[in-house]
């Protein structure tokens, strides 16, 4: 939308006639011509204009719609590259054809792919410690304390974490096509912890309070700390779960495929989706960063206009 606006201005007969030109380019909501707004702010506000005072919280608004159109128009035309990107990447999924491909490939290797399936240990899965009948191929135990510590400069208790434990357990899995009933195609994830991604998912979390015991008291006391719970929480990628890999295909012994970081330098990354999922996410963020910079955009235009507006009927109303 291209919103033009020309205000021509005529102090007196012996003055010189300044003249603005607002043009306000909104692409998707992109403001193009801030220097010109930022002119016209400058005039609106200069002495020549104390006769016709414009609400500077007016000024205010418009030009932070405008600014903030053009955030918002930034973070979308970076989604929007993020996603030309990810299109361009070859999906597959663990089949006959992922198999015949990587057959054809030079050297037997596809240098990054999106590999999308279910999740399927190789052999015996983990056992959550906390959740029965609950299985999968990593497991992530977090024990940590909360104590709070006296301060004496500032006559407050402050919060601290102390004692932190973390164990991590893993067992070799793959990825199998959603729906087969016959699984000789798999491919096999090397290394998942060195994958990015969030893609385990939380099963247990509890807080144990501390009880105010003659011993806590004491330490208390004498130290000026006390302990206030224990938390202790676990992740885990369940077997059965959809899951998308993104890294470097390679076939070995001319049966087995397997997905592991890519020696180019790009990232390798798990998912915890499908790769129509995935992308449906990031397709809604740029629409919301298109939505947010097209709105405030036309909220900066209308308030400008209705400024302008406003003063050149007064200077009308004062000619006559």
């Amino acid at each position: 939308m291209l919103l033009t606006s020309y205000w021509l201005m005529k102090r007196d007969a012996t003055r010189p006639i300044p003249e603005v030109e607002l043009s306000l380019a909104f692409g998707l909501g992109q403001c193009d011509q801030t220097t010109s707004v930022l002119k016209l702010f400058s005039l609106l506000t200069g002495p020549d204009m104390a006769d016709f005072p414009i609400s500077p919280l007016v000024l205010i608004g418009a030009g932070s719609s405008l600014a903030f159109s053009r955030l918002f128009y930034h973070l979308y035309q970076e989604k929007k590259t993020e996603l030309k990107k990810l299109k361009e990447i070859p999906v597959f999924k663990p089949d006959q054809h992922l198999l015949r491909v990587l057959r054809a490939s030079p050297h037997k290797r596809l240098q990054y792919v999106a590999v999308e399936g279910l999740v399927q240990a190789d052999g015996e899965p983990l056992a959550s410690q906390f959740v029965p009948r609950c299985f999968g191929v990593i497991q992530k135990i977090t024990v940590e304390e909360q104590w709070k510590y006296w301060n004496s400069f500032t006559n407050t208790w402050n919060s601290q974490t102390k004692n932190r434990k973390e164990s991590n357990n893993s067992v070799p899995f793959s990825l199998v096509s959603p729906g087969a009933y016959v699984t000789d195609f798999s491919v096999k994830i090397q290394n998942p912890l060195e994958a990015s991604g969030s893609f385990l998912d939380r099963v247990h979390y509890k807080v144990r309070r501390a009880e105010d015991g003659l011993k806590n008291m004491l330490l208390q006391s004498l130290s000026g700390e006390k302990p206030v719970a224990m938390e202790e929480s676990e992740e885990m990628l369940r077997s059965g779960s959809p899951l998308t890999g993104f890294g470097e295909l390679v076939l070995e012994g001319g049966q087995v495929m397997r997905l592991q970081a890519p020696r180019d330098g790009r990232k390798y990354i798990l998912v915890p989706s499908d790769h129509g999922s995935f992308m449906d996410r990031h397709e809604r963020s740029a629409s919301m960063w298109k939505t947010l910079s097209a709105a405030t955009g036309i909220t900066g235009a209308s308030l400008l206009a209705g400024a302008i507006y406003g003063l050149a009927r007064n200077r009308d109303d004062g000619s006559k």
